[in-house]
């Protein structure tokens, strides 16, 4: 059992920054394709990014495309969501997800992804 622990949210201005941090404790695979997804109050779960396993593939929502990147450490087994730019509409819980993923399109699904964390809150101020 992967149980992932996110951390490195918070609260911040408008056009700061922030970086999210991803990883797994107890059992782990270093094989796994690793994911942020994020959620607003009242609106559907949406894809952010995701990792493949090696860290050769890297897959970006629209609306983050240019400003987040999601990089791995592999030493570590630690992904990291270095946010820049940040926007008000940006604010939502963040969870990391993990599973082993290794085709198109399934990295963007949240279905595909078997765990998850527990969530952290980012929430960017106007």
């Amino acid at each position: 059992q992967v149980q992932l622990v996110e951390s490195g949210g918070g609260l911040v201005q408008a056009g700061d920054s922030l970086r999210l941090s991803c990883a797994p404790s107890g059992r782990t695979r270093t094989s796994y394709a690793t994911a942020w997804f994020r959620q607003a109050p009242g609106k559907e779960r949406e894809f952010v990014a995701a990792i493949s396993w090696d860290g050769s593939k890297t897959y970006y929502g629209v609306s983050v495309k240019g400003r987040f990147t999601i990089s791995k450490d592999g030493a570590k087994d630690t992904v990291y969501l270095q946010m820049n730019s940040l926007k008000p509409e940006d604010t939502a819980v963040y969870y990391c997800a993990a599973d082993s993923i290794y085709r198109d399109p399934y990295y963007s699904m949240s279905e595909a992804y078997g765990y998850w964390g527990q969530g952290t809150q980012v929430t960017v101020s106007s």
